[in-house]
């Protein structure tokens, strides 16, 4: 672990754990996300940071919608599942309930909330690119999501 002040204090600022999914049918699949934050009211918007280099950045980048699916407290399975994240074409979902929405990306049943949202722009920053999108349906439980803290900031 780094004894960089700025890698721990960046350690510690907390995050949920979501599971991003995009695209549809055969094509579809999911990657484990946690730099995810709300970033407007009207209308409702968040941004969501994924890796240069990752494949979905790319869908997202070309405006393909996309679901956040909240993770709950406990439900480790989903980050053994996702952790890893899927070369394209590979089945992302086996052993995983899902259902389409609107848009027919995958959601997962089991997640206690799921956003769906539309990519409106995009900006590089350095390792990841930030997505800007506007949320267009969601639903939610009354459940708890998984926190995450990190030990170290400057790597995952």
């Amino acid at each position: 672990m780094s004894s960089d002040p700025i890698a721990l204090a960046l350690g510690r600022v907390p995050s949920g754990i979501f599971i991003l999914t995009a695209g549809t049918g055969d094509r579809a699949t999911g990657m484990l996300a946690s730099w995810v934050m709300q970033a407007g009211f009207e209308p409702p918007m968040i941004t969501v940071a994924v890796k240069q280099g990752r494949y979905v950045g790319d869908w997202l980048a070309a405006g393909e919608p996309f679901v956040l699916n909240v993770v709950g407290d406990g439900q480790f399975d989903f980050l053994k599942h996702f952790g890893k994240g899927f070369e394209p074409n590979a089945p992302a979902f086996t052993d995983v309930d899902v259902r389409p929405c609107a848009r027919g990306v995958p959601v997962l049943v089991d997640a206690i909330a799921h956003l769906e949202c539309e990519p409106v722009s995009h900006v590089d920053s350095g390792d990841h690119r930030i997505f800007l999108a506007r949320v267009v349906r969601g639903a939610a439980s009354d459940a708890q999501p998984m926190i995450h803290v990190r030990k170290n900031g400057l790597s995952y």
